[in-house]
């Protein structure tokens, strides 16, 4: 197995002299150690350089880049910008955040986040081959998983965001919203660090989309994709036997030195407004405000790590900072104490992990973060078991870490508490938490993460495997036509809806084509051939659509038969008056549920929803369903539970009992049946072993075959009326 790794960035970045230096973030750092332990042996990673580059130096650096198994994107200049400041940072990056108002809606960026992504699949589609595995990275690409699914219909594509993913709310602001959910569901596998974000996910898919998953597992376009959640973990022994290098242990006692036995604590961020940086800064303001006993005793150290620079938004953020920062030291500075250091750059790894053990605590507090590493590196590099971890509710790590002093990082008092909980908490109560938090995180570790996720990813192929060989292909095509050419006596139930026809809103508009009525006629004057359509649709509909064509019928799920040439037939002697009260229900909540309706046959009485808004369908139908329930007990009635159809029909009929009167009329050696719902299962079970089943849709089953669409029905039809 090949696997292809496509982000962003490549692990590294390209300086102006055409030399490397490693990428900068957690992304970067955790997939190489995945690799380096994981069993891919043979790798691919695909990403842009980094920086800008001309078509002389490109070629340069894609030579150099090949010998670490990398293959940069080119992107020029004019797009580049307009793809990674414009789409990616001002309209994914706040929204996904929370911050909506900061959303610059641009067309010319949605255009570029396009055209950008189909350079990544141009060079991607190079490197695939049959036993690929693409393994895609961040909301930079959330079309690409689409674009390469049209390419190789049966390759593994997983996709992991490594930001939140918001509510439904918030992501059906953006005008691409459907291209975006549909540039994803070309996965086998989406990945999220939380539950939170799994969930708002797959509420987003309903709520737009209208596709519904049954305990994360969706299908689309008669494809099995799996939602799940992977909580993205760290090198965890890389940071905690750090704490013995001579290098870090010398960098701590130069901190403390200088720090005079002060109490330190930490804040280490990339310059971003989701990270609450600022908050920071007046909690620990507040603090000083309130506990003058506390003034020359303790120091804010800030290293604020320069990021999107080309941004006004971050430019106008950096000058606030500071001005705070001036402001704080002004007013409470002596000669003598510095109460916050601030420093704008980023630390190499000995300097991170020395400030991580020089610190008394560290204040990780985003007002959104999709998981934050810098607080399990901190808790995993305390060998020593000392330290405190003031963290935000709203990071993805909060989850996993429930021992930290979890905060609100909206409440400026509710930190400034932590700040002086924290510094006055007992050693033996840093121990105990630290030491939880540890033995977590050393079990979900970076390694454990991508098993996780691939283990997830081998399950789906397997699935994907054995549902392929149930698929209808031309040789089973083949097989079942000559069975019905060989056969003397032949019958097919045919299910109408979604079997014959495609599923519409309303049960008026799924008229039959001319088409079908030519290929059911076809087959109808086939000699000894005899046609069932076994639908859950009144009598009236069928007779009027195929009125003239020599078919049988079975109607409302086999309550009414009509043999052609006769006339209907009833098989219950129920009185219709039980629908009187179950209407009355039903009214109710038609009107508790906006473009829900009611269908009224003869014997039976339907709640539609399929158009009604899906998250409150799923609470007002499992009411519904209640109430049906403790009505019906006593009644001579069964509740069926369709495809966005609750039914309720008279006991003792179904598919499965109607169609076999048909069966015991000839002696058939050919019996096919196919169908798409609930009910057509009853029809499957029932029938002879010898018969050919085929359910409609990827779907669980107990008929033997299955097909995509009712187009892959009509063409097994077609075939088995053509001569050649």
């Amino acid at each position: 197995m090949k696997l292809i790794i496509v982000a962003n960035r490549l692990p590294f970045s390209v300086k102006e002299n055409l030399t490397f230096v490693k990428s900068p973030g957690g992304l970067v750092s955790g997939l190489e150690t995945f690799l380096k332990r994981s069993d891919f042996k043979k790798y691919t990673w695909i990403g842009w350089a980094g920086s800008h580059l001309n078509k002389k130096q490109f070629e340069i650096v894609k030579e150099k880049a090949k010998r670490k198994k990398c293959y940069p994107v080119f992107i020029p200049v004019k797009q580049l910008d307009k793809f990674y400041n414009g789409f990616c940072n001002k309209i994914l990056w706040p929204l996904f955040h929370g911050f909506s108002s900061y959303v610059v809606y641009d067309e010319s960026y949605w255009e570029t986040y396009v055209a950008v992504n189909k350079l990544f699949c141009d060079e991607v589609a190079k490197h695939v081959t049959k036993n690929s595995v693409v393994w895609i990275h961040d909301y930079h690409l959330m079309l690409l998983p689409s674009m390469l699914r049209n390419l190789f219909p049966e390759i593994m594509i997983g996709f992991f965001l490594h930001i939140p993913f918001p509510p439904p709310e918030l992501f059906m602001q953006l005008p691409w919203k459907k291209e975006l959910l549909e540039g994803l569901l070309g996965c086998d596998l989406i990945g999220f660090h939380i539950y939170e974000y799994t969930t708002n996910f797959l509420r987003t898919l309903s709520r737009t989309l209208g596709i519904d998953h049954k305990m994360g597992e969706i299908l689309y376009e008669d494809r099995l994709v799996k939602v799940e959640t992977f909580p993205l973990g760290i090198d965890f022994d890389l940071f905690h036997n750090a704490y013995e290098r001579k290098k870090i242990k010398n960098l701590v006692k130069k901190i403390k030195d200088q720090l005079k036995n002060k109490k330190v604590i930490f804040s280490v961020d990339r310059l971003d407004y989701t990270k609450g940086i600022y908050n920071r800064l007046l909690a620990f303001e507040k603090v000083l405000l309130r506990r003058p006993d506390l003034h020359e005793k303790v120091v804010l150290i800030m290293v604020v790590v320069p990021s999107r620079e080309g941004v006004e938004q971050y430019q106008r953020m950096k000058k606030q900072l500071e001005e705070k920062i001036s402001e704080i030291n002004g007013k409470f500075g002596q000669i003598y104490w510095t109460p916050v250091l601030y420093y704008y750059r980023s630390l190499n790894f000995e300097e991170l992990v020395a400030h991580y053990l020089a610190t008394d605590a560290i204040l990780v507090t985003p007002l959104k973060d999709g998981m934050n590493l810098i607080a399990k590196e901190f808790v995993a590099s305390r060998k020593d078991k000392k330290g405190v971890i003031i963290l935000s509710e709203f990071a993805g790590s909060a989850r996993e870490m429930g021992e930290a002093i979890i905060v609100n990082p909206n409440s400026v008092n509710d930190m400034a508490e932590a700040i002086e909980t924290a510094l006055e908490l007992p050693e033996e109560e840093q121990s105990e938490r630290i030491y939880l938090m540890q033995e977590r995180l050393k079990r979900y570790n970076i390694v454990k993460w991508g098993q996780d996720f691939f283990s997830v990813l081998d399950y789906l192929k397997i699935k994907k495997l054995k549902l392929s060989t149930k698929l209808l292909n031309q040789s089973l095509i083949d097989q079942i036509k000559s069975s019905f050419h060989k056969s003397s006596h032949r019958i097919l139930f045919l299910d109408y809806d979604g079997t014959l026809v495609p599923i519409v809103s309303k049960p008026h508009l799924a008229k039959p084509d001319k088409n079908l009525k030519d290929l059911l006629k076809s087959l109808s004057e086939f000699p000894n051939t005899d046609v069932v359509i076994i639908s859950g649709r009144k009598k009236e509909d069928l007779t009027k659509w195929f009125e003239g064509i020599k078919i049988n019928f079975i109607c409302e799920h086999g309550i009414f038969i009509k043999k052609y040439n006769k006339d209907w037939e009833s098989l219950v002697n129920i009185n219709p008056d039980f629908k009187k009260s179950i209407r009355n229900i039903m009214e109710l909540y038609v009107d508790r549920l906006p473009q829900s309706f009611i269908e009224e046959k003869e014997f039976s009485i339907v709640f539609h929803y399929r158009n009604a808004d899906p998250e409150l369908a799923s609470l007002r139908v499992a009411e519904l369903i209640d109430e049906l329930l403790i009505l019906t007990g006593n009644l001579q009635v069964n509740l069926i539970l369709g495809n966005k159809v609750i039914e309720i029909r008279p006991a003792g009929i179904d598919k499965g009992v109607t169609a076999n009167i048909f069966l015991k009329e000839k002696p058939y050696d050919f019996i096919l049946a196919a169908g798409d719902d609930t009910t057509d299962e009853d029809l499957f079970r029932s029938l002879p072993e010898t018969a050919i089943t085929v359910k409609v849709g990827i779907k669980k089953s107990f008929a033997k075959y299955s097909a995509r669409s009712y187009i892959e029905v009509r063409k097994l039809l077609e075939s088995l009326v053509k001569n050649e």
